[in-house]
């Protein structure tokens, strides 16, 4: 491949304050300790961090890469980190989770009240003769008894496969399937945009619609009550929470298991259709998860109230939700809805209530509020954010900006952070103490974590280009395989630079001129254009950089003249649309961005659209796009979160 040529400039940096900095936990000197001895630095934040049961003294086993063990004769119980101790240290009073209900019920639940729900709930499962090895499917909404559910999976050594709530009875299906499932835990519905969408129907039809050959193993299903659905029964298979759950005894004692012992298994979706089983173990995963909250979120347990907007059902909502923040004795904000219910300001409203401190969520989010204007956010009292964190995708520089000034009053530190439901925790990040932050730049590794940009033969290309990222070292959250498919996940991760050893994330980006790492997205996304490979992201943000424009999304079409061209599906601010026409927008943002990059990356065509099609986690899928701008069928749309917007595209183009 040659180099993915850059062509943005972004010059703006921002030193943390000097008050921020003197409070800072993550400090430079942990760059020092981790250049120093790498394996040393990660068994010191394990033996701080982290509670042992029976304390590890082998910190990596790398004799058989890719698989890989951390602090193998170590035991812990991960329940126990996130609650017990807590208890025991005299916390027990401190909440752990402000929860807020869509429709505005809410519950404060202290550490104490958590973990007394947890071990009643471990008893449950063992009476249902669910134990160490076993798995569990939870399908439930953002609501307390969802991280309680996977609180007490692994308290008694079980393994947990969270499905998101938005996904179909067919997604589900394969996810049981595919993990064996004993049991589902789920709720009659959850609320979503005003009202209550049901989730029991659709585990009653996971657990009929079975294909030839499928072996039945679920035994049990475990219902919240939550949205007060009438309910299909099972007599003997289908179980009440608030029946078993409160009637059991709330004495569990936790049992350690080896830091290896798996504790849970994600799904991402395959690009060959059939969902990948991603395996994370318990105290390498524990142990990063929980530094890097610290760190990089700048977690004070006594005085933050922390709040990551991710679904439980994604990779972020269980390091950043249920592990990192919990292990770390931290306060957060659970919320069960979406950004606009009841009205656009529902967030705002939230962070002013609970005065949240550290607030974590996707640009797709960010763009979104851009969208509606900086005059919702600034109705509300947003003065206790400390902290902004960004995940799940480049985030542009003008969203950046926008982001830092009008919620973060222009002094927060943003920390853009990068990982992946396969590395488990954050990778790439600034300190908010410690970075001078570039608006775009996911800046460096974390401490103890060692990244490269390599060409096509796996040599490093130097500052100022282009290339492919590659996690070139073990480290300590890594996936230990796909579930009951080891050749898919050496062919999948490693095949590539096999003759290295390096991990390759199928991410593109650039080295600037002082070796900070810029995200260039998935390298299916770089068009070949005129023999130039371009970045869609960096097109991407050279028009959000548009006064005029919410968000973009730029695909690749095939061109006779130029290889491929650029296409570009716009949505503009809402105050702009009333005074410009969409044929004059279009044509001026064609100019804007051959003046922003250079007449190489102008698009052949603009299109001006109302909305974009997102999976449910907020990704945009431009494999649709490039179907519709190179005239195709549009492939398969149901991981979109509405898929209704591919058809309404298809006839804005046409």
């Amino acid at each position: 491949m040659s180099q993915i040529d850059s062509l943005l400039h972004e010059d703006r940096h921002f030193a943390p304050a000097a008050s921020f900095r003197a409070q800072a936990v993550g400090t430079a000197e942990l760059y020092e300790r981790a250049a120093a001895d790498r394996e040393g630095f990660w068994a010191e934040q394990a033996r701080e961090l982290v509670h042992w049961h029976r304390p590890f003294t082998q910190v990596l086993d790398w004799t058989n890469p890719p698989f890989a063990e951390w602090f193998a004769d170590g035991e812990l119980n991960v329940a126990y980190n996130c609650l017990d101790r807590h208890v025991e240290a005299g916390n027990g009073a401190r909440v752990a989770l402000y929860w807020e209900g869509e429709p505005g019920d809410s519950r404060q639940v202290t550490y104490a009240e958590l973990t007394d729900e947890v071990k009643r709930l471990a008893n449950v499962l063992g009476d249902l003769g669910i134990g160490r090895g076993d798995r569990v499917a939870i399908y439930l909404p953002m609501i307390p008894e969802a991280v309680a559910a996977m609180l007490a999976v692994a308290r008694v050594g079980a393994i947990h496969s969270v499905v998101f709530g938005g996904f179909s009875a067919d997604s589900l299906r394969a996810r049981i399937d595919d993990a064996g499932a004993k049991l589902v835990i789920t709720a009659d519905g959850g609320w979503r945009k005003g009202k209550v969408s049901p989730l029991k129907p659709a585990v009653d039809q996971a657990l009929a619609d079975r294909g030839s050959g499928a072996q039945e193993t679920v035994e049990h299903v475990l219902v919240v009550k939550r949205g007060d659905n009438p309910v299909d029964w099972a007599e003997g298979r289908d179980i009440w929470w608030h029946e078993a759950v409160p009637a059991a005894s709330a004495d569990h004692e936790a049992q350690p298991f080896p830091a290896e012992n798996p504790l849970f298994i994600l799904y991402t979706s395959g690009t060959t259709g059939k969902p990948k089983g991603i395996l994370h173990t318990s105290g390498g995963y524990l142990t990063q998860a929980t530094f890097t909250n610290k760190v990089v979120h700048d977690i004070h347990p006594e005085t933050d109230v922390y709040w990551c907007t991710a679904d439980i059902g994604w990779i972020t909502g269980h390091s950043y939700v249920t592990y990192g923040p919990l292990s770390n004795g931290a306060s957060q904000v659970l919320y069960e809805g979406t950004p606009e219910s009841p009205e656009p300001g529902r967030w705002w409203a939230l962070v002013e209530k609970y005065k949240v401190s550290v607030l974590y969520t996707a640009p797709t989010a960010i763009r979104s509020f851009m969208k509606q204007g900086r005059q919702i956010p600034q109705q509300y009292d947003l003065s206790s954010i400390r902290v902004l964190g960004s995940v799940g995708e480049p985030i542009n520089p003008e969203a950046w900006i926008w982001y830092r000034e009008i919620i973060g009053a222009d002094e927060a530190p943003i920390v853009d952070t990068w990982w992946q439901t396969e590395t488990g925790a954050i990778m790439i990040s600034a300190l908010p103490g410690v970075t001078e932050t570039k608006p775009g730049s996911a800046q460096v590794p974390i401490p103890g974590v060692s990244i490269d940009v390599v060409d096509e033969s796996g040599a490093h290309v130097g500052n100022g280009n282009g290339g492919l990222l590659v996690i070139t070292e073990p480290w300590p959250s890594m996936l230990r395989g796909i579930w009951g498919d080891p050749e898919r996940f050496v062919e999948t991760y490693w095949e590539k630079f096999a003759d290295q050893g390096y991990y390759f994330a199928g991410d593109g980006a650039r080295l600037d001129e002082d070796g900070d790492i810029w995200l260039l997205g998935r390298v299916d996304d770089v068009m070949n254009v005129s023999g130039h490979r371009l970045s869609t992201a960096e097109i991407e943000s050279a028009l959000v950089a548009n006064e005029a424009v919410a968000e973009a999304a730029v695909v690749g079409a095939s061109d006779e003249t130029t290889g491929q061209a650029v296409v570009a599906f716009v949505i503009i601010k809402e105050n702009y649309l009333k005074q410009h026409s969409p044929d004059g927008l279009a044509g001026t943002l064609r100019g804007w961005v051959g003046e922003q990059i250079g007449p190489i990356a102008r698009p052949r065509d603009v299109y001006i659209v109302g909305e974009l099609p997102k999976t449910r986690s907020g990704k945009i899928m431009r494999r649709l796009l490039r179907d519709v701008a190179e005239g195709r069928e549009v492939g398969d749309t149901t991981t979109l979160a509405d898929t209704a917007v591919m058809s309404v595209i298809s006839a804005q183009v046409r």
